[in-house]
């Protein structure tokens, strides 16, 4: 209850210097029926902790802010939450649009009233002691991210221009988005194709205009939740028909494997030899055959047989182009 009361002697002071009404400790004494020394505390919790620009009027003998567009913070932060929002603010480098990362900095800098207390930020220094390192991921337009988070959330529908690296075309469609996803170090969006009547999966990088539409897309009813539809998949989606894939890895690369999580319904097992077998379900062979290749001969595919002949296939593709130039 003290604690309540605190607050609302807090909230009231800040009123009556938003009001000009230039309120002193006596104000504070008269208001709540406190002590003078309480009084004189407040005005000090709100100068030094929630750093509200305070200054002494001494020809109105009151209170005002150097300041006029400080407001009071309507949270309060423990230690444990500064230590988890300099993790956000770090893991917020892979959204591709510098405007909403400065927000979020912002944001947090006035949540945790952080941002000037003793001339510097309590996330200064983050980049020191946390960092994120992408490779091979895809670059994203600013832009085209904005509007697609934008339309996202305030549910509209976009038109976009997308160019597919499969077949090189490029198709001009309007999509109602359900679902942005960060996935292997890009960003995909999930959204409701009007042209095909399907989920579609969008690589943003493969974007080459995004608009808000002014049109309404009507999604289906029945259409299975986002969430579990990204979850039964290895990858991202490309076909509705699932197929469970088997490999083994070699006793020498299995204690790595084991520490990995290809599926979150995968299953493994360990041979007698050491070996690990690794089973889970997948959607779309060609993400998956890359990841085999990067093994090497560390791993070799069970089942099924037209994986075992899509693998077999690349690598013989692959020493062709090592063969000796002598050899025909």
């Amino acid at each position: 209850m003290s604690e309540r009361l605190k607050f609302e002697r807090y909230v009231w002071l800040h009123h009556q210097i938003k009001l000009a009404k230039y309120p002193n400790s006596q104000s504070l004494v008269h208001e709540f029926e406190v002590s003078q020394r309480t009084a004189l505390r407040d005005i000090e919790f709100m100068r030094e902790t929630l750093l509200a620009p305070l200054e002494f009027d001494r020809s109105r003998n009151g209170y005002r802010y150097a300041d006029n567009t400080y407001e009071i913070p309507g949270y309060w932060i423990n230690e444990g939450n500064v230590l988890a929002l300099a993790l956000a603010v770090r893991l917020a480098s892979t959204i591709p649009d510098a405007a909403i990362k400065e927000e979020l900095c912002r944001l947090i800098g006035q949540m945790t009233n952080a941002s000037r207390k003793n001339g510097a930020s309590c996330l200064d220094g983050i980049s020191d002691k946390v960092s994120v390192k992408n490779i091979e991921y895809a670059k994203v337009n600013e832009q085209h991210f904005r509007l697609v988070v934008q339309a996202l959330f305030a549910d509209q529908a976009l038109r976009i221009t997308y160019h597919s690296p499969h077949s090189g075309a490029v198709t001009e469609r309007t999509v109602q988005p359900l679902h942005l996803m960060h996935y292997m170090g890009s960003w995909h969006l999930l959204a409701w194709c009007a042209s095909k009547s399907a989920i579609r999966d969008f690589a943003l990088a493969r974007l080459q205009a995004v608009d808000i539409s002014k049109n309404r897309i009507q999604v289906p009813a029945d259409l299975p939740p986002i969430k579990e539809y990204t979850r039964r998949h290895f990858g991202i989606m490309q076909g509705k028909a699932t197929t469970t894939a088997t490999l083994r890895f070699s006793p020498h690369i299995a204690p790595r494997i084991i520490e990995q999580i290809w599926h979150p319904d995968q299953q493994t097992s360990l041979e007698p030899d050491g070996s690990l077998l690794l089973s889970f379900l997948t959607a779309d062979y060609r993400e998956l055959i890359r990841n085999i290749l990067s093994y090497g001969a560390e791993v070799r595919v069970v089942a099924p047989p037209e994986l075992q002949t899509l693998v077999r296939e690349e690598i013989e593709k692959m020493h062709r182009n090592y063969r000796r130039p002598d050899i025909p």
